[in-house]
């Protein structure tokens, strides 16, 4: 029996690690998602410096999260010795690899808001220090129950604040953070003319349907395998994204009136709204969140885009990620209750104090840590730079060579 027993841990600490290793992996890949997303929508003069930015914040995440934000946010670090951390076939390894690809999804959120315009170091800067200390403080108080917070929650409100995947840990934090930024960076030059709006179109829709398409498919290993290990996985999580990213897709073509951005970034609204709580909801619930989140996003892009003339959000992430993600973090008190066909096990108002949490915490690192960075070194790139495109200003290089 001892034999077979120890066979048996074997098999279930080995599954474990590989189950949240391809996890990693999926999520890993989601960067190449924003990246191309970002490709697809800015100018061609600022496509290479999209690519570059992604590549490069992922690898910053890495190291700032590894050697100080995994330790802020779980109290763990990785000074053992590799006899230690190999233990259980590296599933605490492992296990931090994927938590590091949601950290990294900050900084590619962001990168997306403040697109065309910034300095590359000061913005690389601001994103390692918000990897390495503002979001793994907040990701601690929700996923680790740091600093009491949720105790406190669930004594005063009968549950604490649940957010399954990150809808406002990752997503709603991200687009927030994103906003501050994009306020201290400001407008793109020629964004305004004699009052008026004017558009600057997608470069290249393929590019961008490309980068949506990537993300939908990697937000299944995002939210499915946030349950970390083979007992939790749930067939109940991947049908709510799915459910959801349609949702948003139905929504955005109908009050996007067919245009292909908005039909593309759809989905992503859907997905970004269910992670919270697309371990409880009903599937006709996840429904319903990921359409509103489409006529969120496509209804607040538009308006932000043509009436708040000092907030250029160039991908439209704050609307995205800030808003569509608060309001996920709202509807898993809504959809995930009993009464609403859910599985119960939360509360409203510990949703509403969580996301409402979520959102100062962010903002008030974003303007914090830019606004220091900005007074330093400045964000932005001077006027000629910003004229010739940050792909020959940053990189000495276009995105298609001359012959």
């Amino acid at each position: 029996m001892t034999s077979t027993n120890s066979a048996v841990e074997m098999l279930v600490s080995s599954s474990n690690t590989l189950f949240i290793l391809l996890g990693a992996i999926m999520v890993f890949a989601m960067h190449a998602g924003f990246a191309f997303l970002e490709v697809g929508t800015v100018r061609h003069k600022n496509q290479v410096n999209a690519l570059v930015k992604i590549m490069t914040d992922f690898a910053i995440s890495a190291l700032v999260y590894f050697f100080v934000g995994y330790q802020i946010a779980y109290g763990i670090n990785f000074f053992d010795s590799a006899t230690v951390l190999s233990q259980e076939h590296g599933y605490s390894l492992v296990k931090f690899f994927f938590l590091m690809t949601f950290a990294a999804a900050i900084p590619a959120i962001i990168s997306g808001g403040v697109a065309e315009r910034a300095k590359f170091y000061p913005m690389l800067i601001s994103a390692a220090i918000i990897v390495g200390i503002a979001y793994p403080f907040f990701e601690g108080i929700v996923w680790n129950g740091n600093y009491g917070l949720q105790d406190w929650l669930e004594k005063q409100y009968g549950a604490p604040f649940h957010d399954f995947a990150g809808s406002v840990v990752v997503h709603a934090f991200g687009g927030w953070v994103a906003l501050a930024a994009i306020i201290l960076l400001g407008t793109r030059r020629g964004r305004f003319r004699h009052g008026k709006l004017v558009a600057f179109a997608p470069s290249n829709i393929p590019f961008l349907a490309l980068g949506a398409w990537i993300l939908c498919i990697g937000w299944f290993g995002f939210n499915v395998m946030s349950a970390q290990t083979l007992d939790g996985v749930s067939g109940l999580v991947a049908v709510n994204s799915l459910m959801a990213m349609v949702g948003g897709i139905i929504a955005a073509m109908l009050f996007g009136k067919n245009d292909p951005g908005f039909i593309h970034n759809g989905p992503l609204a859907g997905l970004v709204a269910v992670c919270a709580g697309s371990d409880i909801m009903h599937p006709i619930g996840a429904l319903a969140t990921g359409a509103f989140a489409g006529v969120i996003f496509t209804t607040l892009f538009t308006i932000i885009q043509q009436k708040f003339k000092h907030t250029d959000d160039v991908l439209g992430v704050w609307p995205l990620h800030g808003v569509c993600g608060a309001w996920g973090g709202i509807a898993a008190g809504i959809f995930g209750s009993e009464a609403l066909g859910g599985l119960g096990g939360v509360s409203f108002l510990s949703q509403l104090v969580g996301s409402s949490g979520g959102i100062a915490i962010a903002t008030l690192s974003g303007f914090i840590v830019y606004g220091i960075v900005k007074l330093v070194s400045g964000l932005r790139l001077s006027e000629e730079d910003e004229f010739n495109g940050a792909d020959l200003s940053i990189h000495k290089i276009g995105s298609i060579g001359k012959e």
